[in-house]
């Protein structure tokens, strides 16, 4: 069987995350220590005890996410000796998503991981002042129905796909009044609803540019190696390997489209035909099956759905 490792993105959060991971196994306080460690910051406690609005923050959510991603894998390599490198066909994250992926591939280290995301979600949020853009989630429309929306919405300002999650689930992004405009005229284009998304920021569209830019400098200082498995980017939806084109791949990412539908719809082509979402809630791998329902997706974040996971394949 094919497998592909998935990497959950901002939203999957929540107050409690990654302490069962810390209770049960060493190997996963260890990594809680190192991240802390790296950012100079208690972020495991405030994974473990909140508050859930400092939790949520962009420059929290997003080490935070990453940081019970890894925990997750080096207790499966570490505890259960069931490797990535032995294991994957691909790996691949949604947003902030695809450094948990990249660190899970050891192309990244996860200090340097933590640190980059850290960078990442400041200055995705000072990028656009607050009030300034906007998100919504557009339900039963398909992505050319959403792209000529987010034109006819735009009116000379900013309204662009921000994500193509799966078949019928598309989120569009950038300024408040023409996002706006876009939720209100959603129904005339077929969509069966238009909801606006509690997020503090534009983000995967060019309002993010500022933050490029931070991000260019931030990589620059970092060494990128080549995967140990082939790493499916969120703005090509194909597999790239080459350290180049992955720090390419994470710049444009910042103000590109996520395509998450052609991605797992690529990774399906070429033979999975099992996704291992890791980490934090079960977001992908409800997508996953919406996208190819062939695929057998499964969720591991907590040491129940580890005990489940075993059993399962051996079974």
């Amino acid at each position: 069987m094919s497998i592909a490792f998935t990497f959950p993105g901002q939203g999957s959060q929540m107050v409690g995350m990654g302490r069962e991971l810390a209770t049960s196994f060493a190997t996963a306080r260890e990594v809680f220590e190192e991240i802390d460690e790296s950012l100079e910051q208690k972020l495991a406690h405030l994974m473990f005890e909140g508050p859930q609005e400092t939790l949520t923050l962009t420059e929290n959510a997003q080490p935070a996410l990453m940081a019970v991603s890894i925990a997750v894998i080096r207790v499966l390599e570490k505890d259960f000796n069931y490797k990535v490198a032995d294991q994957a066909a691909f790996v691949a994250g949604h947003s902030l998503g695809e450094y948990s992926a990249l660190a899970a591939a050891s192309a990244i280290s996860v200090s340097e991981a933590a640190r980059l995301l850290k960078t990442r979600g400041k200055a995705m949020q000072a990028a656009v002042p607050v009030g300034e853009g906007a998100m919504a989630a557009l339900l039963g429309l398909e992505l050319d129905q959403a792209q000529a929306l987010t034109e006819k919405a735009a009116s000379g300002g900013v309204c662009q796909v921000a994500n193509d999650n799966a078949p019928g689930q598309v989120v569009i992004s950038g300024h408040r009044q023409a996002i706006d405009r876009a939720v209100e005229m959603a129904k005339d284009f077929g969509a069966r609803r238009a909801v606006l998304l509690d997020v503090s920021a534009p983000f995967h569209c060019s309002l993010m540019a500022p933050a490029v830019e931070i991000m260019d400098e931030a990589l620059q200082g970092v060494e990128v190696m080549a995967p140990s498995v082939p790493v499916v980017a969120n703005v090509q939806a194909r597999e790239s390997t080459a350290p180049d084109e992955i720090v390419k791949n994470l710049l444009d990412q910042v103000t590109g489209t996520v395509r998450w539908r052609e991605s797992i719809s690529h990774m399906a082509a070429n033979g999975v035909s099992r996704t291992l979402e890791i980490g934090s809630g079960k977001v992908l791998s409800g997508l996953a099956r919406r996208i190819e329902r062939s695929l057998e997706a499964v969720s591991i974040g907590t040491p129940q759905d580890i005990d489940a996971f075993f059993e399962k394949i051996n079974a």
